[in-house]
């Protein structure tokens, strides 16, 4: 064994997870590797004893058998059809807007937000259904790109997400009162997308053409039939979730168990659920959890071992030693997030992070509920901030080569999206009530 001081722990064990993520390999395997050597090196072979009980307290916490039902849910809504009606119901109200088909597409992603969770879901479906139809009729590619990322990101913050099931127990909060304080948030930030595209198609005409009124005439009954039929099925099934979750009915892993089941009913009733979809479905539900629980495990070992030799205290004075009291404490937390966005996935983030600054939370006198939701709108940033942007990345790949849209076009168009979501920030620090008036309403 060997003695270190924790600071030079510090810049060991956080300098080499961020080399070698830039390095390219797999965040999971850097983040075990670096707690298990380094752990050894410090500790000896009681390393192995810490790193099984972290992993077994992981394992054992019953509030994250949410996860792969969400996961579940996310997936199966998407092969059931629920994007394409949605958009052709709402294409016939409000394509005649200038810019109104960018607008309908942040409207699906939040819509979608509240049913799959799953970011590559969401993205992929607005990339297949609204980009087409945007480029189409002369949609700018920046504007129409950088609507399907945002659009499509809603779902990391409106629940169910599974990242805020995720950070629930890290920090030792209910998934619950995370579901309820990240709702508004989540609103006000579709709203922001949504006065963007309006203001900057007024002011820029030739960005976002209006569509032809011989495509959207459809007389109003039969637009309103379409419109019920698209909507309805998709809010009952928030309603199941949320509402129970709401009202004190069920805790969210029961409830992710009713919308799990719920999904699997919508696809059915719009015919899109056969013995191939379900096993494609299962398939990639187990891929994708089995991704998060490795990240998660392999963090716990690393996060358990930074603990362990002061890495933690190190931290704690870093931020408490910042100026300007507890804000400029904030600020460095939140600085120090958005930085990591750059390189470092989401889970790996919440799962190395979270548990090291949640006791600054109290120290710092902030609601813990309030914290953890601003944490998460922070999160939102790294999905379209390169280079390690996953939403830019879901695009890509999902846009049909013929579309020609670049990597630069939606580099161009996530931009003034992340620069609203500062905004979003400022008006939560500004309002806290944003986030915290719907968690202390609800039903106990």
């Amino acid at each position: 064994m060997i003695e270190l001081s924790p600071e030079i722990v510090c810049i060991i064990m956080l300098g080499g997870l961020v080399l070698g993520v830039l390095i390219g390999y797999p965040i999971a395997f850097v983040i075990g590797a670096i707690g298990l050597i380094v752990g050894y090196v410090l500790f000896g072979a009681t390393v192995f004893y810490l790193l099984y009980a972290r992993l077994f307290s992981l394992i054992s916490t019953y509030t994250l058998l949410a996860v792969p039902l969400f996961v579940f849910m996310g997936v199966m809504l998407e092969r059931s059809g629920i994007a394409e009606r949605m958009y052709g119901s709402l294409y016939v109200w409000l394509s005649g807007f200038r810019g109104g088909l960018a607008i309908i597409t942040v409207l699906i992603g939040t819509i979608l937000a509240a049913c799959v969770g799953v970011i590559g879901a969401s993205v992929a479906m607005l990339t297949m259904v609204a980009l087409p139809a945007m480029l189409k009729r002369g949609y700018d590619k920046s504007l129409a790109s950088g609507a399907v990322c945002a659009g499509g990101t809603l779902g990391q913050l409106i629940p169910p997400s599974v990242l805020l099931v995720i950070y629930g127990p890290m920090a030792n909060i209910s998934v619950g009162k995370l579901f309820m304080g990240a709702i508004s948030p989540g609103l006000v930030l579709s709203g922001l997308y949504c006065s963007y595209i309006a203001l900057r198609c007024f002011s820029q005409p030739t960005t976002a053409p209006v569509v032809p009124p011989e495509e959207r005439a459809v007389p109003f009954i039969k637009k309103l039939t379409i419109l019920t039929t698209s909507l309805v099925p998709p809010s009952l099934l928030i309603l199941a979730v949320l509402g129970s979750i709401f009202l004190g009915i069920a805790p969210p892993t029961e409830a992710a168990a009713v919308g799990a089941f719920a999904a699997i009913i919508l696809a059915i009733a719009y015919r899109k659920l056969n013995w191939q979809g379900f096993k494609e479905t299962m398939l990639q539900t187990m891929r994708i959890t089995s991704m998060i629980f490795l990240i998660g495990g392999m963090s716990f070992a690393f996060v358990g071992v930074f603990l362990k030799a002061g890495g933690g205290e190190v931290v704690a004075d870093l931020i408490l030693g910042a100026p300007f009291g507890r804000w400029g404490a904030f600020a460095v937390i939140m600085l120090i997030v958005f930085i990591l966005g750059f390189f470092i996935d989401i889970i790996g983030i919440i799962f190395i992070i979270v548990p090291i600054i949640s006791p600054l939370v109290f120290v710092l006198g902030f609601d813990p509920v309030w914290f953890a939701i601003m944490m998460n709108i922070n999160f939102q940033m790294a999905y379209m901030t390169p280079p390690f942007a996953l939403a830019i990345f879901y695009l890509q790949g999902s846009a049909p080569p013929e579309l020609g849209v670049t990597v630069a076009d939606i580099i161009r168009g996530v931009f003034p999206f992340v620069g609203l979501i500062f905004i979003g920030l400022g008006l939560c620090v500004a309002f806290p009530n944003i986030i915290l008036w719907l968690p202390s309403v609800m039903i106990k």
